[in-house]
């Protein structure tokens, strides 16, 4: 099991920030390898993931599904993705608080648990990727919320 927290600074409000975190045009973006992301009943995605990090490379197809979501302040978002390396399952949960008209804080919290060959790996190594996938993530979606900041 690994586990991890962080939070970042966004530079839009709380409500541009909902937005923008459930697009799922922006997710696509955001989300490292992701090659395809479709709607497939209300707030549930199947992706194709292609992941080139470490024993974490291959194919995954996964589901996405959000839920507890309470507009514009949290929701969680839970992952499930099998693929030639394994299986992996995460549940994130994110958290947004308003500092004012043009600023919120992204707070969240995850776990993840991994099956099948990847899981042989040592744990140091897959809580590395992790961190790198989620920071990844982050870094892009700061980047797609500035340019939706830009076109507001």
């Amino acid at each position: 099991m690994m586990e991890g927290k962080g939070s970042l600074n966004l530079p839009a409000g709380i409500e541009e920030s909902w937005e923008v975190l459930l697009d799922s045009e922006v997710l696509k973006k955001c989300i490292m390898g992701c090659k395809k992301l479709e709607l497939v009943e209300e707030n549930k995605y199947e992706a194709d993931i292609s992941m080139g990090v470490a024993a974490v490379k291959g194919d995954y197809f996964s589901t996405i599904e959000l839920s507890n979501i309470e507009k514009p302040k949290s929701y969680r978002m839970i992952v499930k993705g099998e693929g030639g390396p394994g299986s992996i399952e995460a549940i994130a949960d994110i958290r947004l608080e308003s500092v004012d008209d043009s600023a919120t804080v992204l707070h969240y919290t995850y776990e993840a648990e991994v099956g099948g060959k990847v899981a042989m790996v040592g744990q140091r190594m897959l809580g590395g990727v992790a961190k790198l996938i989620i920071k990844d993530f982050f870094k892009k979606f700061g980047k797609e919320l500035k340019k939706a900041e830009a076109h507001s």
